[in-house]
């Protein structure tokens, strides 16, 4: 195996300034400032760097799962400053909140500014 450090995921946004209000003020993420881009602090010595990239298109899979204890006041408290969750049908399909319910962990998936693909996890 090869020796290392640390390591840190990354992830392109369209708009730094849009992902800096939107991971600082609507998700309550310590957000640096840094000349490639932004740095997330989220905890427990975990970082994730967001980078500006002119032609960026959003993931169409989950870049970033917050776990948290309670999922309904999770979302409860995100939609109040105004993120709007995904609904799904068919085999992933999601409640009236955007709740997936039906096997395994209780899951929700909403999008960042850049359209890539955030979820609250209930751990």
């Amino acid at each position: 195996m090869f020796s290392y450090n640390e390591a840190f995921s990354g992830f392109s946004v369209d708009d730094l300034q849009k992902a800096k209000v939107f991971y600082s003020d609507v998700l309550g993420v310590k957000v640096t400032e840094q000349k490639e881009g932004l740095d997330l602090d989220i905890g427990h010595d975990t970082h994730v760097f967001i980078y500006p990239k002119p032609n960026h298109q959003p993931a169409t899979f989950t870049i970033l799962n917050f776990k948290v204890s309670d999922i309904e006041k999770a979302v409860d408290e995100l939609v109040a400053k105004g993120v709007q969750f995904e609904h799904y049908t068919g085999q992933m399909e999601t409640d009236e909140k955007g709740i997936f319910r039906k096997g395994g962990p209780l899951i929700a998936w909403f999008k960042d500014p850049a359209g890539n693909f955030i979820s609250v996890i209930q751990a």
